[in-house]
């Protein structure tokens, strides 16, 4: 699952509902999006690796924090956060690290 920010109408409240919801709580995670415009959840590379090619990433969440999955999901000011953490740094972020608490 991905979001395709070119697209004017992808990024929705809904879209990012379903992206933390493809992801599972028992890995760390992370939020990156690439210059190219796709968000996406990371798992095989977190933190500082393999940052070539994204415009900019939030912070790594540690498995079983709840930052991902259904509990996430359905939590609609967490779901806000990340919404307006996509929205406010697309197509041009402050910083390629973007802390959201």
């Amino acid at each position: 699952m991905s979001i395709d920010l070119n697209k004017a109408d992808a990024l929705t409240i809904d879209a990012v509902r379903q992206l933390l919801a493809s992801a599972s709580d028992d890995v760390h995670t992370q939020l990156r999006v690439t210059k190219a415009g796709i968000a996406y959840l990371s798992v095989s590379a977190v933190g500082g690796t393999d940052i070539d090619g994204l415009l900019f990433r939030l912070e790594t969440w540690a498995a079983g924090s709840g930052y991902v999955g259904n509990v996430a999901a359905n939590d609609e000011v967490w779901v806000m956060q990340i919404f307006n953490a996509l929205k406010e740094n697309w197509p041009n972020p402050a910083f390629d690290y973007i802390d959201v608490y």
